[in-house]
C-alpha cells in the first residue's frame, strides 16, 4: 500500500497493522511520529540533538515492541510515545546533573539573503534557551502544551499528574518564560503592539 494512502489512517490503527506484520504501516507512523517525538526531546534535553536522536530512536522502538499488544482505544500513540521520551529525558537529565549538556545550537543555514532565516532562528535558540532555564516539569508541560499541542488531559496522562497540575505547569512555565524574553523584544525583532 502507497504511503499516501496510510495518511489518513489513525495512529493506532496503524500500529496495530505494524503488529500485524505491514511494514509501511510502520514506515507511515515512523515519518509521522519520529519528528515530533524528536523535537520534544531536543527541547527537554536543553538543545542536545544528539541525546535527543538517541531518544527519539529509543522511544520508537519501545513502541514497535509495544506494537504486537497494543489495543486500540486504551491510550493515544503519540500520549504513550511522549511519556516514554519524557521518561527517557529525565533518566538522561538525573544523570548529567552537575555536567553541562551539550548546548551547542544546530548550524544554520548560511544561504545568502537569510535574514529572516537569521531572526527566526535567532528566536528559536532564545525560546530553547529560555525553555531549557525552566525547571524540568514546567519546561515538559510547556513544550507538550504549546509546542507539541497536546491538551492538558493529554499533558496529564503523560505526565502523570492531575490536570490542575498541568494548568498550574504551564501558567508558570508561561510566566517565567515572559519575563525572562522580555528584555529580548527588540533584539528579537518584536515590536510592542
Amino acid at each position: 500500500m502507497a504511503l499516501d494512502a496510510l495518511s489518513d489512517i489513525p495512529d493506532d490503527a496503524l500500529l496495530i497493522a505494524y503488529g500485524n506484520g505491514d511494514r509501511d504501516a510502520a514506515r507511515a507512523l515512523t515519518l509521522r511520529l519520529t519528528p515530533r517525538v524528536l523535537g520534544y526531546a531536543t527541547r527537554l534535553l536543553g538543545g542536545d540533538r544528539a541525546e535527543a536522536e538517541d531518544v527519539a530512536q529509543e522511544a520508537m522502538l519501545r513502541l514497535w515492541r509495544q506494537a504486537p499488544h497494543w489495543r486500540q482505544g486504551e491510550a493515544k500513540v503519540t500520549t504513550w510515545l511522549f511519556r516514554v521520551a519524557g521518561n527517557l529525558c529525565t533518566d538522561r537529565l538525573r544523570k548529567a546533573r552537575g555536567q553541562p549538556l551539550d548546548s551547542v545550537p544546530e548550524p544554520e543555514d548560511a544561504a545568502p539573503g537569510a535574514d529572516t532565516r537569521l531572526q527566526d532562528a535567532a528566536r528559536v535558540q532564545a525560546l530553547d534557551r529560555a525553555l531549557a532555564a525552566l525547571p524540568d516539569r514546567q519546561r515538559q508541560a510547556v513544550i507538550l502544551r504549546h509546542i507539541e499541542g497536546l491538551a492538558n488531559p493529554e499533558i496529564a496522562e503523560v505526565m502523570d499528574i492531575g490536570i490542575e497540575a498541568v494548568e498550574s505547569l504551564t501558567a508558570r512555565g508561561k510566566r517565567a518564560l515572559a519575563a525572562s524574553l522580555a528584555h529580548r523584544r527588540a533584539e528579537l525583532g518584536y515590536e510592542d503592539d
